[in-house]
């Protein structure tokens, strides 16, 4: 089994009510697969969107599991997972349904094309770094330097953290 950290993010309804409800309902999905073991939440937090900033904020959460899936099929089921939840890949950063992310897989590292594992950005930005700070504040990702130190980098960002 590897120790996994996904990224989570929303920032359009969609069919359901609101982003909350889109993470709210990819968490039921991930919780639901047999080889997704131990899911640990983040609480939810308000972060500005990265990119464009014609959108609306994001909905942002992080949360780590257990599982025995290798990173493409994994990859491949959180792809299926933003599809059922009516995600659009029209432009880089835009606004979506749901975002999906492996932030962190064990301790591999992996440059291709389809996916680039440690996440070649979260040690930049306060919205993987703080829900991930709460699951596991000692957690080692780069350079020796934990989430809680890197986030001190992150201070400028606004981000808040929402009641669930």
């Amino acid at each position: 089994m590897e120790l996994v950290y996904l990224g989570l993010g929303s920032n359009l309804a969609g069919t359901l009510d609101n982003p909350k409800e889109q993470l709210n309902k990819a968490l039921q999905t991930l919780s639901e697969h047999p080889k997704l073991n131990d899911l640990v939440c983040s609480s939810f937090y308000c972060t500005n969107p990265i990119g464009p900033q014609d959108q609306p904020d994001y909905i942002n959460a992080v949360v780590r599991l257990y599982t025995c899936l290798p990173p493409f099929d994994l990859l491949d089921y959180l792809q299926t997972i933003e599809s059922g939840q009516e995600r659009i890949r029209d432009r880089r950063w835009g606004p979506r349904t749901l975002d999906l992310d492996i932030l962190i897989y064990g301790k591999l590292v992996l440059n291709e094309r389809r996916l680039t594992i440690p996440h070649p950005r979260m040690s930049e930005r306060a919205f993987v770094l703080l829900p991930m700070s709460e699951i596991d504040p000692q957690l080692v990702i780069t350079d020796c330097k934990t989430v809680t130190d890197l986030l001190e980098n992150c201070l400028d960002q606004r981000i808040v953290k929402l009641q669930k």
